[in-house]
């Protein structure tokens, strides 16, 4: 009996097809990943609105109720129609929506945009030995690294390798390290994260 078997045609489309597949599957695990890295980068660096805050609440087609608004100290905002509503602890997305909500019962169907002009309650503080010690506004996106250049850099003798970030989150602190030396050296970018409202910067 002969045994007719895959020519050698067969074969090389098997293993090219083999190969594509393997390929295809490595290409969709990688946009996967970097789609989980970028929505937790943006999770992480989310503003958070706080007390002294000024927002501009715009409502469309409702010149009346657009305006600037500034969060008290007891962390709410009058808003017409709705009087207090609580606003510190919350984004501008989730703040925006609730009024929207709330106008939903005098208006059909509000549109409302609420954003940050002063993000006035978002601070980070830089302690020990560099050249201007303090508290700084956080008034756009930087790293631990920028945050150290803004305080004026180190001082001598200053433990650039043993630096310690605190960090509230929620009603948890957490100390997170930080060693300039590595980040110099390109040995770990990943430490060069960024500052978050509320920060203390230590340098030993």
């Amino acid at each position: 009996m002969i045994s007719v078997g895959p020519g050698p045609q067969d074969v090389t489309w098997r293993k090219f097809g083999a190969s594509a597949l393997f390929v295809c599957l490595l290409a969709g695990a990688a946009d996967a990943r970097q789609s989980s890295v970028a929505a937790s980068a943006k999770a992480a660096v989310e503003y958070r609105i706080g007390a002294g805050d000024m927002l501009h609440l715009f409502v469309w087609k409702e010149p009346d109720l657009s305006h600037e608004i500034t969060v008290r100290f007891d962390g709410k905002v009058t808003v017409p129609l709705l009087g207090d509503v609580e606003a510190a602890g919350r984004t501008p997305q989730e703040l925006g929506d609730d009024i929207a909500r709330g106008l939903g019962r005098y208006l059909a169907a509000p549109q409302v945009t609420l954003s940050v002009v002063q993000a006035n309650s978002a601070r980070f503080y830089v302690l020990g030995l560099v050249g201007h010690p303090g508290e700084f506004p956080l008034t756009r996106r930087i790293t631990v690294l920028q945050a150290l250049a803004i305080a004026g850099g180190f001082k001598e003798y200053a433990r650039t390798d043993g630096i310690v970030i605190i960090r509230q989150d929620g009603d948890a602190e957490v100390v997170l390290t930080f060693n300039y030396k590595h980040v110099e050296g390109g040995k770990d970018l990943t430490q060069d994260m960024p500052v978050r409202p509320g920060d203390t910067i230590l340098v030993p």
